[in-house]
């Protein structure tokens, strides 16, 4: 899946709620937190990381590219 940003940047807790990858801002924070989200194919443990264009996120088995 694809998402376009129309800024720098997004916030990796702010994707996962915005991509639908998570169904609230508490359950991103808590998947996060619980090493379930990988960014270009690494975990991240940082809600705060700044995701730009050409990152992809995975978790929960969906990946999402940003655009």
């Amino acid at each position: 899946m694809e998402i376009k940003i129309t800024t720098e940047f997004i916030k990796l807790d702010a994707l996962l709620k915005f991509s639908g990858l998570a169904d609230t801002g508490g359950e991103a924070k808590l998947m996060i937190q619980n090493g379930e989200v990988k960014v270009n194919g690494e975990i991240c443990t940082m809600r705060g990381k700044k995701i730009r264009s050409g990152d992809t996120v995975s978790a929960g088995g969906n990946e999402v590219t940003v655009a």
